[in-house]
């Protein structure tokens, strides 16, 4: 089940972003931030969680790209899923309810940076509509001291 996230789902929401942290292979942050942090630091909009047997086993939830209004369009996407329930379709289902629900609140432009050595997560964002547009070589070095290039991905509206 997909449902909007609350607060009181953000143990198992740190939980899961402490899994991606450890592996180091999709963010380039060391420490997982406490609520009040991640809460400032991502709009209240489109923010998701999936439940399966009542536990929240993945989320997803959108950024701001940039302050300027111009840019309130465009937002950067997260999504994480604990270790066990990867590949088992519920990143699709998460990124999927965002692409519609997105869209029907304004937002025109979903953006990602992930990993290149992250495939899974770049074969989802292409089954989900993203199409790459970049890629940034070098670009900084993840948490055991390795550099790291990153494939830059969008979904756009149609015009």
């Amino acid at each position: 089940m997909i449902r909007e996230m609350q607060k009181a789902d953000w143990n198992r929401v740190s939980e899961i972003y402490q899994q991606a942290l450890l592996a180091g292979k999709s963010t380039f942050n060391t420490v997982c931030p406490d609520y009040d942090e991640w809460d400032n630091n991502h709009i209240k909009d489109c923010r998701y969680v999936a439940e399966v047997d009542d536990m929240v086993v993945g989320w997803i939830a959108i950024s701001p790209t940039s302050s300027r209004e111009a840019y309130k369009g465009v937002v950067e996407v997260s999504i994480y899923i604990d270790n066990k329930y990867q590949g088992s379709g519920i990143g699709t289902k998460l990124l999927k309810k965002l692409c519609n629900e997105s869209e029907k609140r304004g937002y025109w432009c979903l953006y990602v940076a992930i990993f290149s050595i992250n495939r899974p997560s770049i074969e989802l964002h292409k089954k989900c509509g993203f199409r790459e547009i970049g890629y940034r070589e070098r670009i900084a070095k993840d948490r055991f001291g390795k550099w790291q290039n990153t494939v830059l991905m969008e979904r756009r509206l149609p015009e």
